[in-house]
């Protein structure tokens, strides 16, 4: 198993199950669009026992405007 840390954007500090580990990029759906995400560094904790492989994913850009949401 293997996660991706997400680093800016709407989801910064999320963290997402990644199947594949080798993946350059991360398109996620966000409202009625998209948002991009870009691997940033190499691979953290790829041993045996040190916990799940991770990915650092930073943020490129979205195609749809992001507006905070209110929540009245």
């Amino acid at each position: 198993m293997a996660i991706a840390r997400l680093h800016g954007g709407p989801l910064d500090g999320q963290l997402l199950p990644l199947e594949s580990p080798g993946l350059d990029s991360l398109i996620v759906p966000y409202g009625e669009g998209q948002i991009v995400y870009r691997r940033g560094g190499d691979l953290a904790h790829t041993g045996a026992s040190d916990g799940p492989t991770e990915a650092a994913f930073w943020f490129v850009e979205a195609t749809d405007e992001i507006v905070p949401g209110t929540d009245d």
